[in-house]
């Protein structure tokens, strides 16, 4: 086997050349040796405390009662060793705490994604076939080995292997941060059966968050229960996103003008400011989605919604559970001009947006809300 430090270099020049910003390597700890990466003893206890939600993915066990995201050598025995690679999705485009008309909603940042042949482009696609080409490149380089890609789906916690890989530290809001390009990255991890070489000590990148703590401020429903802990269940990401059925009560007043996702943890992270742009052009940004009107995504059906986000992120809401996000993002906006939208939601079949719509119209009574008011955090 190489020396580390070859093998390293010749991995992040292999992953730049498949499009990649940074990669790095990280070893899988043996179920005996996992004190190595303290975080991974901290799943279970996260997992009993409920702040997973309703995500049963994230709860699997094996035959043994053990939880498959608690180690890579349970979720995948033959493993060996995590190839991280991170690719900035940063836009040249307003952030979510910027001032925005009142009749405008907003969509994840990582959700604005580019266009294939005039279709929508996923980044989950785009950086599989990535990863792809970055396999067979070292497959060429290092002899035929075990391997499996995965962009969000693999049985595995990305961010700690993220850390441990030299891609960035994990910041109070629980993203990968890197000094240079901040929190707009997306990851993926090739899974090998090789025991590739590690830097030893293993270089873990320096904790900058400080006494920082805007991340924690800024959360509108407290979501970041502690520095570097989240209650993913109480996440605006997860409730507009994940969550099925109807969102509790209590937090729709804090979700604001959020259809699809949320980005205030990483927009006031001062890591954030000198992030650069990203020049990906397989990852640009579709200006239809950067502040949407309210009134335009109401009017989707079913037709309308699949054309508009086909192999696009926000399919994962379906249209039904991003309707539902857009009658609750019209009661917060307080705007009388919603409300025989409303009103027509109200008396529909399905019970969940019904339910929404009803909520909203009863917020939505006295309000002052004007045309022309800005949202502003």
């Amino acid at each position: 086997m190489k020396p580390a430090a070859v093998i390293h270099d010749q991995i992040a020049t292999l992953a730049h050349e498949a499009g990649f910003s940074k990669a790095g390597i990280a070893p899988i700890p043996s179920p005996g040796e996992e004190a190595d990466y303290p975080e991974l003893g901290h799943f279970e206890p996260w997992i009993g405390l409920g702040y997973a939600g309703e995500m049963e993915y994230l709860k699997r066990r094996d035959e043994a009662n053990r939880l498959l995201r608690s180690s890579l050598r349970i979720a995948v025995p033959w493993a060996r060793s995590v190839i991280v690679c991170a690719a900035n999705y940063n836009a040249d485009a307003p952030k979510s705490i910027d001032p925005a008309p009142a009749e405008s909603a907003w969509i994840a940042r990582y959700a604005w994604t580019g266009q294939d042949s005039g279709q929508p482009s996923d980044y989950h696609d785009v950086l599989l076939a990535r990863l792809k080409k970055l396999e067979q490149s070292l497959q060429q380089a290092l002899g035929p080995f075990l391997s499996r890609c995965y962009v969000d789906t693999g049985p595995l916690v990305e961010r700690i292997y993220a850390k441990y890989a030299g891609i960035g530290w994990i910041g109070k809001n629980t993203c990968i941060i890197d000094q240079k390009l901040g929190s707009w990255l997306f990851l993926g991890v090739i899974l090998t059966g090789l025991e590739l070489p590690s830097t030893d000590p293993i270089q873990v990148p320096e904790d900058r968050c400080g006494s920082c703590t805007r991340c924690i401020d800024a959360c509108p429903t407290g979501a970041l229960v502690a520095p570097y802990e989240m209650d993913a269940s109480l996440c605006i990401g997860y409730l507009t996103i994940e969550k099925r059925g109807s969102i509790p009560e209590p937090l729709r007043s804090q979700m604001g003008r959020q259809v699809f996702g949320c980005d205030i943890c990483q927009d006031v992270c001062p890591w954030n400011r000198r992030a650069p742009v990203s020049g990906d052009e397989e990852l640009a940004v579709r200006p239809d989605l950067v502040n949407p009107a309210l009134s335009w995504l109401a009017e989707l059906d079913a037709e309308s919604f699949r054309k508009l986000f086909r192999q696009s992120p926000v399919q994962r809401a379906k249209l039904g559970g991003l309707l539902r996000n857009v009658a609750i993002a019209m009661g917060n906006s307080g705007l009388e001009e919603y409300l025989p939208k409303l009103r027509e939601w109200a008396a529909g079949s399905d019970p969940v947006l019904a339910e929404a719509a009803q909520w909203a119209l009863a917020r939505s009574e006295g309000a002052s809300g004007l045309p022309g008011e800005t949202w502003e955090l």
